[in-house]
């Protein structure tokens, strides 16, 4: 028997089992953590954000959706894990039967990865479902896709992180692409040219429109946070897998995310109603924050990331959209113009683009600055027998 021969049949044998206990449950949480412990390219996620997304009693998703999670043994010893949910409103708005996979982190071993999609796959047959996709989460406002291409690239804080064995495992294990997204890395100082600036005046009196200004955080939250998650609603009802947020998801996402906004990186259009029509949001870069803090706001991370949301060399471009009735008009060169001068006057010397499916058609206002793809998300896709 040779060496290798010998090794493997020696090797503990792989067991999943299902989370059940308040501590598995913290304990899924804390796994990347320890896989990740000596990769400098790993950014953690707020771990307190991961818990609550998990939390029946707390993320309204589970209204609609479930989930299992699931962790993979070999001996002992936990060597991934792995979670399933099952949307029945995105099934139904796609007119699918597909159960997701998410928070799959798993170590360098193929048997390893297979068992654990195949614990998901087997609770979505048990469900009616025959398809499997991800990483993908509960809804859109989730992370979703494995990074393929950029190991490189310092990941924006709202995105996955994986290393490349992740992709070329499931590449073996027969999963195929079903959509990729990219992001695109520009500098933040190229000049607004002054057609521009005239062209946008005219785009204003032309449509009544004006720009959100002069208001404190908190005032901008009361008066257009429902609003801009409805606008986010129609502006992204078609994208791949989106469905929309349910009026008790919306409040949940304001908590989560405008506490963050940045109202030097953001630009709210409104028409004479006062209702939003385009927006574009960014945000300081605070990977390197979350990484000191190590996902933690206790007891120092809130300082990291507090000195974080305040310097602006490094931004993350978040969302922008146009509602679908005001397309075609050029509202997008609006939001556009006022965030570019804004990070000339900031001083932002690179910006990163949040994740954009590649077959959207929203890629060519990048295409007219310096621009590069530095980043290559895919979301994978397989029948489920």
């Amino acid at each position: 028997m040779s060496n290798k021969t010998a090794h493997t049949a020696h090797k503990k044998q792989v067991s999943i089992k299902e989370v059940s206990t308040k501590k598995e449950f913290n304990i899924f949480f804390d796994f990347p953590y320890q896989l990740f412990k000596n990769d400098k390219m790993w950014i953690p996620p707020m771990l307190a954000e991961e818990k609550a997304t998990f939390n029946p009693e707390i993320n309204p998703a589970f209204e609609h959706c479930t989930a299992k999670m699931f962790f993979a043994y070999r001996g002992n010893e936990i060597v991934g894990r792995i979670a399933g949910i099952i949307n029945p409103k995105v099934n139904e708005r796609w007119n699918q039967r597909r159960v997701r996979f998410g928070w799959f982190d798993f170590i360098n071993d193929k048997e390893v990865a297979q068992k654990l999609l195949l614990a998901v796959e087997e609770w979505g047959k048990s469900e009616g479902m025959s398809e499997i996709v991800g990483p993908q989460g509960f809804c859109n406002m989730d992370r979703a896709g494995m990074l393929i291409e950029g190991f490189d690239v310092e990941p924006p804080g709202g995105c996955y992180y994986n290393p490349p064995y992740y992709p070329q495992i499931l590449d073996e294990l027969g999963y195929i692409k079903e959509v990729d997204t990219v992001q695109y890395e520009l500098p933040g100082y190229q000049e607004v040219p002054e057609k521009v600036q005239r062209v946008n005046n005219l785009i204003k009196e032309k449509y009544n429109l004006k720009i959100v200004e002069g208001l404190s955080k908190k005032e901008v939250m009361r008066r257009y946070g429902v609003k801009f998650f409805e606008s986010l609603n129609t502006t992204y009802q078609d994208l791949f897998g989106f469905v929309p947020l349910t009026e008790k998801q919306i409040p949940y996402y304001i908590k989560q995310y405008f506490p963050y906004l940045n109202l030097k990186m953001s630009c709210f259009i409104v028409d004479e109603n006062d209702d939003i029509v385009g927006f574009g949001i960014s945000m300081p870069s605070h990977s390197q924050a979350r990484k000191k803090g190590k996902g933690k706001l206790f007891p120092f991370g809130w300082y990291y990331l507090f000195k974080a949301l305040n310097k602006y060399d490094k931004i993350d471009l978040y969302l922008t959209g146009v509602t679908p009735e005001w397309q075609n008009k050029g509202i997008h060169t609006l939001y556009h113009a006022v965030l570019n001068q804004n990070y000339i006057d900031l001083g932002v010397k690179i910006a990163i683009t949040n994740p954009q499916l590649e077959n959207n058609d929203a890629h060519w206002i990048w295409l007219k600055y310096n621009s590069k793809v530095v980043i290559r998300r895919r979301i994978y896709f397989r029948d489920i027998y």
